[in-house]
């Protein structure tokens, strides 16, 4: 995505345009309509007298509306322009646009407005890979409305387009005449409704269609009930002052509604490819947002306990006990063409869910949820060693067993070319990588705790603690890489050490599976030259084999993944080294005003002014949104203890003032204040109840 690309979304309904608001067919950028992982318009042009229009300029107004200032013509003849265009659009289920034609001459004009419009009924997957539809596509011109309906079998989707003036409607699009008075104005309101039926006459959407204008009254509420429940955030930094309101409108427009549980959301994983429920990514990013809003673990924890795997099957690579990867509602996931519906081919989600429950618990003493969960908990405790321990050694490992479209990586570096040895080879499967032993190690600890103090079962506490003491020892010895002094990215099938130097050492020291005298060695590594760039930790070191600035999981340096490490680095006393990597984060924000990508290139910061960014990195996406929230948690030292919650800060130097007001929780609401110090000072703290 670049900057001449406009994105507006809210939840998985989303536009891609240019910066005229047009949207026409691209080989490298999934632009259109979507909603429910079909597109819904892969073309809609407009032009005025048969020509097309150029952009002065672009207003975003919220996440889910924008306004375009456009005038007819090339950029070379716009000084002269007699007219001019006001093209507004909100989305938020359906699609809305306003088109103001605004006269600057003293005599009356006459126009044609025209809008060309189609739609392929694309499935996200075929956007990469464009496929041969097996449905068919019908165009209905009626005498209000043109209507494309994509059909096959019981699958059908159908885009109308209408609006509220007198127009006429051809099978490309629609035609609207205009009469502008001198220094008057036109206006026309064009609304494009999505249908999605699967199996029956109703939309599988509830709710989703509103009249035109309803939806920005509704979403301008609902943006302004989510920011005033927030914390209020004030500090020194604009940067850090930028991040937090970027992150904390991203989160909004990033929730959707499950179809399964009316009146619920959660976030989706980013825009544009991961539009959906996504386990992982939705346990962590509710994970950092915890001291801000704790609703999304809420949530995501519910939904996840109810989508929980139920049995074998080799299709999805589901499990009972194991949380799913992702869920998807386009075409592929319908016929099952692609294993998304839902699809359970991760193995770091399922630790990962008893490690977001025992946090929220911690966080809002919500007793109620921790035994309401309790038979999902216990399940994905018993995943771990009944199906996550493939070779019988007591570790996590992963191999696919959905051998066409299965991902071959099933831990956070999915890539396929994500692990590898330090001479750049690949291992074979499965694959023990050793965050998952970490998550594992953490999920145990934490499950003893939900057991003894919440399910009356203290039995089961002193067996999960005297596994993961075992866990640790074990991981402890078989990842330890001697000669470099640090863990091994993963174990292969034959039990080596993949013996590369990555990122996924910090994800250890968050888990606290590392031994206390070991962890200097990590920090060391995680702030020396081979892996901090200067803009943040890079994914894999820089005189690694398989070592690219600008590879997926090979050498990019991920917020989220930061964020992470951050608080490892904390919880092992680093705090200045954890100071360190926050504030590079934060510096790198400015870059994307405010809005960190999922991912930016590992060259080394000496090299470039700006951190260069991933080519086609989500934006917004959920965990990178959160970054800066753990971030905050992480430098005001924010734990809570009991009833009451912790601060002990540890600000990085020139980050000066933070001050944040309300943070929910247990406790109630609070304020937590932290300044900065100079080296020989110790920083000044209070916390104010509210």
């Amino acid at each position: 995505m670049n900057e001449d690309i406009v994105k507006i979304l809210d939840g998985n309904n989303f536009i891609v345009s240019d910066r005229r608001g047009d949207v026409d067919p691209s080989p490298s950028v999934p632009t259109g309509l979507f909603s429910l992982d079909t597109r819904f318009l892969s073309l809609w042009r407009l032009s005025v007298d048969g020509q097309r229009l150029h952009a002065l300029s672009v207003d975003d107004l919220h996440y889910f509306e924008a306004r375009f200032f456009l005038v007819p013509g090339e950029p070379t003849h716009y000084v002269d322009a007699k007219i001019s265009v006001i093209r507004q659009r909100t989305i938020g289920g359906s699609f809305d646009e306003r088109l103001t034609v605004l006269n600057h001459q003293e005599e009356p004009v006459d126009l044609t407005i025209r809008i060309d419009a189609g739609c392929d009924f694309a499935d996200i997957f075929e956007i990469k890979d464009v496929q041969h539809k097996k449905g068919h596509i019908t165009t209905i011109v009626n005498e209000d409305r043109l209507r494309l309906i994509y059909e096959r079998q019981t699958f059908r989707r159908e885009t109308v387009i209408s609006v509220d003036r007198p127009a006429q409607f051809d099978e490309g699009g629609l035609t609207l005449t205009a009469h502008v008075e001198p220094h008057g104005d036109w206006v026309a309101e064009v609304h494009v409704e999505t249908i999605a039926r699967s199996g029956g006459a109703k939309d599988v959407r509830p709710n989703v269609h509103h009249m035109p204008g309803e939806i920005q009254q509704g979403m301008e509420a609902e943006v302004e009930r989510w920011l005033s429940r927030a914390p209020i955030l004030r500090c020194d930094s604009e940067q850090l002052d930028m991040a937090y309101g970027r992150t904390m409108v991203d989160l909004a427009a990033l929730r959707f509604p499950i179809l399964t549980t009316p009146g619920v959301a959660v976030p989706a994983a980013g825009l544009p490819w991961f539009m959906a429920l996504f386990g992982r990514d939705s346990i962590i990013t509710s994970y950092q947002a915890l001291p801000f809003t704790p609703e999304l673990a809420n949530t995501t924890l519910r939904i996840l306990a109810l989508l929980r795997g139920a049995k074998l099957d080799d299709f999805r690579d589901e499990e009972p006990g194991k949380i799913l990867h992702e869920n998807r509602f386009g075409e592929s996931a319908a016929f099952e063409e692609q294993p998304h519906s839902p699809y359970y081919g991760t193995a770091d989600a399922t630790p990962l869910f008893v490690v977001l429950l025992d946090e929220y618990e911690r966080w809002t003493g919500d007793a109620e949820l921790v035994r309401e969960l309790e038979d999902d908990t216990r399940a994905a405790l018993r995943w771990i060693d009944e199906y996550g321990d493939l070779m019988g050694n007591g570790y996590i490992s992963y191999k696919r067993r959905n051998n066409v479209n299965g991902l071959e990586n099933q831990c956070w570096k999915d890539s396929w070319d994500a692990i590898t040895f330090r001479d750049g080879t690949l291992p074979g499967f499965p694959r023990a990588t050793c965050e998952l032993q970490g998550y594992a190690y953490d999920a145990k600890m934490r499950g003893a705790r939900l057991a003894r103090e919440f399910w009356n079962d203290p039995g089961y506490a002193d067996q999960l603690e005297t596994e993961a003491g075992a866990l640790r020892r074990r991981f402890n010895r078989d990842f330890w890489v001697e000669d470099g002094e640090y863990y091994a990215l993963a174990l292969d099938q034959d039990g080596r050490r993949v013996d590369s130097l990555s990122s996924n050492i910090g994800h250890l020291l968050w888990s606290g599976i590392v031994e206390p005298d070991r962890a200097p060695h990590l920090a060391a590594h995680l702030i020396g030259p081979r892996m901090f760039s200067g803009w943040g930790v890079r994914t894999l070191a820089e005189d690694q084999g398989a070592y690219n600035p600008v590879g997926y999981h090979v050498g990019t340096v991920w917020p989220f993944d930061n964020s992470l490490i951050a608080a490892g680095l904390a919880r092992y006393g680093f705090r200045e080294e954890a100071g360190r990597i926050a504030l590079a984060m934060i510096d790198a924000s400015q870059y994307f005003e405010g809005r960190l990508p999922e991912a930016f290139a590992g060259y080394h910061r000496s090299l470039t002014k700006y951190p260069v960014e991933y080519p086609t990195a989500c934006s917004p996406q959920a965990w990178s949104a959160g970054t800066p929230l753990l971030l905050l948690r992480t430098m005001l030292g924010l734990e809570p203890y009991g009833e009451h919650l912790v601060v002990e800060p540890a600000l990085p130097e020139g980050m000066g003032r933070i001050e944040l007001f309300d943070l929910p929780g247990r406790w109630g609401r609070v304020d937590a204040f932290a300044r900065g110090r100079l080296r020989e000072q110790a920083p000044r703290t209070s916390i104010r109840r509210t």
